[in-house]
């Protein structure tokens, strides 16, 4: 063989002269040997009745009751038993006392499914104690649609809504909903201007936010359930949050200002334009007055005249008794028929001063009735023809 001759010739092969792993070397201590070993300190241990197979026997009777005894568990009413066998999902379970099969085969945990967590970003209000709230700069500075920065302080409250989903498809709940938290609140903010975030839109920012941190979670198979999302504070930086203010006050100033132009624009425009539609239709009816006025008197003088051409005489009287009319309406005085003074009858009476409340002196003499010119063939009462 080739190893014959190696190792001094031994014939231990190629391991020289040692013994082959095959031989009959040396060996060590046999299971039987460590099994009987055990036996013999575990009877030094228990007294001396137990020391016997019987007594054995009963002493691992109590340990297995010890062992099936563990299975049993409480869980709470705030929470809810997820029973796990070999570290995998088994089965769920509901407050009160329940079983499971003894470890390392079967498990439980028990998290608080009515519990409220709260998570902050952007600010950290356990030191509230002191003068000012701690701000995270890194969390609450973000970019709005118009390129602006904000400073915003938010925080979420949300409880487990899935046990099972919660316990296994996310490591670490608390930095999840945070970091989803802020990635909604950056995608909302990224898209509104910083005038709409300040006042105005805070409520709908609220809502869209919380509507799409809770799809991110529903989409990651949390198990979690976000029951509100408020803002804190929306301020720009501190740095420039003064000038802020003051462009924000020329802002409502010049809206004030238009605001009041328009009020005066649409009280002037409208009674202008009423008062010109009135104009309008005033002209409108004039004219139509006075020429239907027009067309009146034409007409009339038209038909005086067809009547003057039948009858000049009748016609011109009449025409003489109009004009008189109209010109002795308004006289103040009063004719009589001469021959009613011979009756005793005064001839001249102050009615229009009694009418008026005032007193015409006393009159000296009957005045004489003014003469009336008549057109031949014609005679005014009170006059001689």
């Amino acid at each position: 063989m080739p190893w014959t001759n190696q190792g001094g010739g031994g014939g231990g092969g190629p391991w020289g002269g040692g013994p082959s792993p095959w031989g009959r070397g040396p060996q060590g201590p046999k299971v039987e040997d460590l099994i009987k070993r055990s036996q013999d300190r575990l009877r030094g241990l228990l007294p001396g009745g137990f020391g016997s197979a019987p007594g054995a026997i009963i002493v691992l009777a109590i340990i297995f009751l010890l062992w099936l005894a563990s299975g049993f568990y409480r869980v709470l009413p705030d929470e809810e038993g997820i029973v796990l066998r070999f570290g995998a999902f088994q089965r769920s379970a509901l407050p009160g006392l329940n079983y499971h099969l003894p470890s390392p085969i079967e498990s439980v945990q028990t998290p608080k499914v009515t519990r409220v967590n709260r998570i902050d970003v952007g600010y950290r209000p356990q030191d509230r104690t002191q003068s000012r709230v701690p701000q995270v700069p890194e969390e609450a500075l973000m970019l709005t649609g118009d390129e602006n920065i904000v400073d915003i302080n938010f925080f979420v409250l949300w409880r487990i809504k899935e046990a099972k989903d919660y316990l296994f498809n996310i490591a670490d709940p608390d930095q999840t909903v945070k970091a989803a938290a802020e990635s909604a609140m950056r995608d909302v903010i990224g898209h509104t201007d910083i005038a709409k975030a300040l006042a105005p839109g805070r409520a709908a920012i609220e809502q869209e936010a919380q509507k799409l941190l809770q799809d991110m979670l529903d989409s990651y198979h949390s198990g979690i359930e976000v029951t509100e999302l408020r803002l804190e504070k929306v301020d720009p930086p501190p740095q420039v949050i003064d000038a802020f203010r003051d462009v924000q006050s020329a802002k409502i100033d010049f809206t004030r200002l238009q605001n009041e132009a328009d009020a005066y624009q649409n009280d002037v425009v409208p009674r202008a334009q009423g008062d010109a539609a009135r104009l309008i239709q005033e002209a409108e009816a004039y004219k139509q007055q006075v020429v239907q006025q027009a067309q009146g008197d034409a007409q009339r003088f038209i038909s005086v005249y067809n009547a003057y051409k039948l009858a000049p005489d009748v016609t011109a009287r009449r025409l003489y008794i109009e004009t008189m009319q109209d010109v002795l309406k308004s006289a103040n005085k009063i004719i009589l028929d001469r021959s009613a003074a011979a009756s005793g009858v005064v001839p001249y009476l102050p009615l229009p001063g009694l009418k008026d409340g005032k007193v015409a002196p006393p009159a000296s003499a009957a005045p004489q009735p003014p003469r009336i010119p008549a057109t031949p063939g014609t005679s005014a009462r009170g006059t001689q023809p």
